[in-house]
């Protein structure tokens, strides 16, 4: 009973030592000190949230933006998406001259000149994003773009 009483609080001592050690603070690459505090914005789709940041590294994620208005043309829905962009960067304190990251998404590469000419006027040519652009199918057939990004704080 004794060795098995030893074993138990050496065990303890460990969890008890490894649980200190994971709800200290930590220095994340920013030099920010603190714990990851995740913020999720507009969470009203059952499925997602279209905005989350990490407050702790300052990095802002959106969810794929899709045009409101199917029946315009591919340089009509990229405008109101690339709008709905801004709106959305734009409550959480941020813009498009920080974004890091774009994902495209065309539902026929047709439309990648017209949606490039969209971008081009749109993109901070200061600070463009790394950038991929892909054909795919979309979750309605009148989406022709979806587009998602990841900014800086």
């Amino acid at each position: 009973q004794t060795l098995l009483t030893s074993r138990l609080r050496r065990m303890a001592a460990r969890i008890l030592t490894k649980f200190k050690a994971l709800s200290r603070p930590r220095v994340m690459r920013n030099g920010a000190m603190g714990f990851s505090k995740i913020t999720r914005l507009n969470t009203e789709h059952p499925n997602m949230s279209q905005t989350v940041v990490n407050e702790a590294t300052g990095t802002v994620y959106l969810a794929g933006q899709v045009p409101n208005d199917y029946s315009l043309d591919a340089k009509g829905q990229t405008k109101e998406v690339l709008g709905k962009i801004d709106t959305l960067l734009e409550e959480v304190g941020t813009d498009k001259s920080k974004l890091l990251q774009a994902q495209v998404w065309l539902k026929t590469m047709d439309d990648f000149g017209a949606v490039n000419e969209v971008w081009q006027s749109w993109v901070d040519p200061d600070n463009k994003p790394v950038r991929a652009a892909v054909e795919a199918n979309m979750a309605h057939p009148d989406i022709l773009v979806e587009v998602m990004v990841v900014a800086a704080k």
